[in-house]
Order: structure tokens, then sequence, then C-alpha cells
């Protein structure tokens, strides 16, 4: 009887059909990688490439970072002018979405030197025109659009669970406008207090949510401010009143302290690129409530 059982039993599991593969994703950069997590939730969860601390700025893809870009069978970054690293490694291939590439993707000027007008975070005037800041996914609205072209993808290379990858993007879209709204408000009453942070990474964040930007302390992250920036941002702090000086992870944070201290303003730090959240599905909202949290409690301070 036993023997019956089994028998059957196991016919019947070569006669059922096999459950069907979540596809291989893996992704570039923490930000981005949450979003896509959040869209795979319960079904797999996606690779990451920069992971831990590391910054993007300048990284060594490692031997099995292109083991596991040739096994995915997608690749979510930003693009190009974000992760040169991974243009080569890319340029043969079709199943990779850069979010760079997403159609009605909102796009802002990268700005030039390093003090502003006021109202900064307005491309109009001097950006430099040809070419993109590419640090879209600190504005929600970005967000929410590769969420829902993850999710449009996913559901090609597996249709068998393209209901839940809708429902999964569903979900995560409502979740981004709340918190969108509870940024909007918490940052309402500092709209018209300046600041500088160290690179120019914020300029969607700071559209998104009416900031007053001052200017950055550096454009180009891997290089040293010289001593006339230096100079130029703190006369633009004093003549301003502005009220902080934000550092970031992984930059050097004696130049940023150097600057608040001569102009006499307060010191912080802002994470654009999630290198002190934790990876995962939730660390996307983590990271967009901690800046406003960060910028609301030294903008805020008297």
């Amino acid at each position: 009887m036993r023997k019956t059982l089994a028998a059957a039993l196991f016919l019947l599991g070569l006669a059922a059909p096999a459950a069907a593969e979540v596809p291989a994703v893996l992704v570039s950069i923490k930000p981005l990688h949450s979003l896509v997590a959040s869209v795979m939730a319960g079904m797999g969860e996606p690779g990451l490439i920069v992971s831990g601390s590391a910054s993007p700025h300048g990284y060594a893809m490692k031997p099995s970072d292109a083991r596991a870009a040739e096994k995915a069978r997608l690749v979510v970054w930003v693009g190009k002018d974000f992760e040169s690293w991974l243009e080569r490694p890319l340029a043969r291939r079709k199943d990779s979405l850069s979010m760079m590439s997403l159609p009605g993707l909102i796009r802002l000027d990268s700005r030039e030197g390093g003090v502003w007008a006021k109202g900064g975070h307005d491309h109009h005037g001097h950006g430099k025109g040809d070419e993109t800041d590419p640090h879209v996914w600190l504005d929600p609205r970005n967000a929410i659009l590769l969420v829902g072209a993850v999710a449009e993808r996913l559901a090609a290379l597996d249709p068998a669970h393209a209901a839940r990858y809708a429902a999964n993007a569903e979900a995560t879209r409502r979740r981004l406008e709340d918190m969108d709204r509870e940024i909007a408000a918490r940052l309402a009453p500092l709209t018209q207090r300046p600041y500088v942070v160290f690179h120019d990474a914020h300029q969607y964040f700071e559209a998104r949510y009416g900031l007053s930007p001052a200017g950055a302390i550096t454009v180009d992250p891997e290089r040293p401010p010289g001593a006339k920036r230096m100079a130029q941002l703190r006369d633009r702090l004093r003549k301003a009143g502005a009220a902080c000086v934000f550092g970031e992870p992984g930059a050097p944070s004696a130049t940023a302290a150097m600057l608040a201290e001569s102009a006499g303003v307060r010191l912080g730090q802002l994470d654009p690129e999630g290198l002190l959240v934790a990876a995962g599905p939730d660390s996307y909202v983590q990271q967009m409530t901690g800046l406003a949290a960060v910028l609301a409690e030294c903008l805020s301070a008297r």
C-alpha cells in the first residue's frame, strides 16, 4: 500500500507542471535595488552590485560582479552617465533597463560651478544644457516610473507571476506617494533656508520640495575643491544667511567641517546614494525620509 502510494505521488510529481522560475535580476545601486526588490517582494530577491558603504563613484567591478551580470536575465541601472563602469559590460545586452531611458522621466540639467543663485534647483539659465543630472531617483515621481517599468519587464520575462508583480508595483506606488506627501509637509516651512551640500547630488530632491540650496563644495566628488571655491562658498553662506553645510558619507569630512566653521553655520550629513542604509525593499523610503529628517533638523535649528 505504501509502495503504491509513493509510486502514485512520484508519477503525480512528474505530471505536474514545473513552477515558473523567477528571473535573476541584478541592480547597480541601493536606491534602485530597493525599488526593484519591492516589485519582486515574495517572489525573489534581486542582486546588488554596489553594496555596503561602497560609493558608485569610480566603482571598479569585481569578477563576481561580471559573472552576476552575465547570469542575470535583467540588469537595472541608472545609465552610462552615472555607472560608466557598467556601460561596456551591458553594451551587447538587450536585457537591461536604464532608468535614464524611461519615457516621461523628469530630467534636470547638470549645474555648473559651486555657487548658485537663489532657487538653484531651477536648471534654466545656469545648467550645462546638454548634460542631464543623473541622480534621477531622488524625485519620487521618477522612482514610481521605474517601479512600473520594472513590473512590466518582469511580467514579460515571467508571465506566470505578472499579476503579483503588478500588485507589488501598485502597493509600492501608494507607499511612495504617501512618503512624498509626508516629506513635502515636513519641509514646507524650510524652503527659504539656504544651505550648501558637498557635491551636487540632490537637485531632484531640492526641486521636488522647493528647497533653496546655495551651492556645492565640489562639482566632482572625486576632485577636492580649491581655495577659490571654498572662499566663494563661505562668502555666499554669510551673505545669504545660510543655516547649514552638509557633508556626505565617504567624502572628506574635514572639508565640510572647515567650511561650516569658517562661515559660522551648522554641520550635517546627507546620504543621496543610500550608503548608510541597509539594502532591501525598505531602504529607498528610509533614505528619502532620512534626507528630509537631516535637512529639517539642521535647517530648523536656531
